[in-house]
């Protein structure tokens, strides 16, 4: 009886939501609470029949896929399946790793794939003549400015539908007409996940403060006191910033990222537990696991450490930080995008180079390191080897000096607390010569 009267009360918050008229629609579908809900949704609430589903492969595995199509033969639609599993490993990964991915701690994952979705969808709505596209993601998330970006730059005219935020529902609402209408769907956790291979976000936007987490929402980790009391090596290749080799033998990076996914996970590599600034600055706590992105962004960085000078490394990282800031707000196809994209790429031309690490109960050590571009000069550098005269240092030091003789003398130097006295303000500095 309760739930009738929660019934009762949502459709009523949706009948008096104002709604445009949809006469063909699109939408993106992946067998989730959202998408199937928006099936729904369509038929129920906006009256178009004229549905048309696109499903796009991104490298979640063909389990995901294959319940995405059982479900999608419930409801009664039969998506359209776009395979994109290659440009996103070999495009949009691609120039994730080459720009060390990291918003704060989260590796962009499905800020990309959102915007990878975003646009197949608006094009396959453009092509079949739809005036509607639906999409399921909340107003309290960062989906929404992804999805609506994307597709008001490849569907500019096209209405979007958005109910979740339109109708102000709670999840908790969804799933009492997930219920009502017998949508076949179901979550291990409230909110879901979102697999990509590069990672996989959990229940985003649904977890409590200090809520616990079970050992069981993992697919590919096991907790590091769980993980195999011996340890694991693997040897990554990597030419011009990307890997192209595992263990001695030249595979696809998508093959490398599912296969390190594997052995990462299972020597506990790749939880992140973290507080997330959103796109609407609101804080919440995401949980996330991606053991091969752990790994890769790891020696990525330690590769550009060996192989780039020190200004480049520098710049580079004001470089990175703005690409992801970028892409997590949905700005993947922006101009200036593009541009941080093509300085990225060239400073990767001697980014070349291979590892061995060990991994171990969440550990990642790095053993071994070989290049034939990188700017370690041990012979140079050591304390051991003679390498140069050290007296050439000399005259350099002394002019670097200069500065801070400068800054003393004007009194820069002392304490608030302590009195210059005059006479020492202005004072004539004498410079020793030099031998």
């Amino acid at each position: 009886m309760a739930e009738q009267n929660d019934l009762n009360q949502i459709l009523k918050k949706i009948d008096e939501s104002p709604k445009p008229k949809v006469k063909k629609a699109c939408l993106a579908y992946s067998g989730g609470v959202d998408s199937t809900l928006g099936v729904e949704f369509l038929r129920k609430i906006y009256g178009c029949n004229d549905i048309v589903a696109v499903t796009l492969d991104i490298g979640q595995g063909e389990p995901e896929i294959r319940d995405s199509e059982e479900k999608a033969r419930k409801v009664g639609i039969k998506p359209i399946l776009i395979d994109k599993k290659e440009e996103f490993t070999e495009v949009w990964l691609a120039k994730a790793i080459k720009a060390n991915s990291s918003y704060n701690g989260y590796p962009v994952a499905t800020s990309m794939t959102r915007q990878l979705v975003a646009q197949a969808v608006a094009q396959e709505a453009v092509k079949n003549g739809c005036d509607a596209i639906l999409e399921g993601c909340t107003g309290k998330g960062n989906d929404q400015y992804r999805m609506h970006n994307v597709i008001k730059f490849f569907a500019p005219e096209i209405e979007i539908l958005q109910p979740v935020r339109d109708f102000d529902m709670t999840r908790l609402e969804e799933n009492v007409l997930v219920n009502a209408w017998n949508i076949p769907v179901n979550e291990q956790v409230t909110g879901g996940d979102d697999k990509t291979m590069w990672c996989r976000s959990i229940a985003s936007g649904a977890i409590d403060l200090n809520q616990p987490l079970s050992d069981d929402i993992w697919m590919w980790l096991v907790p590091p006191e769980k993980a195999p009391d011996t340890p694991t090596f693997v040897e990554i290749e990597f030419k011009q910033g990307v890997p192209v080799a595992l263990d001695g033998k030249k595979m696809k990076l998508g093959d490398i990222i599912m296969k390190l996914n594997e052995v990462g996970g299972k020597n506990g590599v790749g939880k992140i537990d973290m507080f997330e600034d959103g796109v609407m600055n609101m804080k919440s706590r995401e949980i996330y696991e991606a053991p091969a992105a752990h790994i890769i962004l790891k020696l990525h960085n330690d590769l550009e450490l060996w192989c780039l000078t020190k200004d480049e490394i520098q710049f580079k990282k004001t470089v990175d930080a703005k690409w992801a800031y970028m892409v997590y707000h949905g700005e993947w196809f922006h101009p200036l995008k593009e541009d941080l994209d093509a300085f990225i790429d060239k400073s990767q031309q001697f980014v070349s180079g291979k590892y061995t690490v060990k991994l171990y109960k969440g550990n990642i050590d790095i053993v071994k390191r070989e290049s034939n571009t990188g700017l370690f000069n041990q012979e140079m550098r050591s304390i051991k080897t003679r390498g140069f005269d050290q007296r050439w240092a000399i005259g350099s030091t002394k002019v670097a000096t200069l500065q801070w003789m400068i800054l003393a003398k004007a009194g820069r130097g002392l304490q608030p607390n302590v009195q210059l006295k005059e006479k020492q303000v202005g004072k004539k500095i004498t410079v020793p010569a030099g031998k």
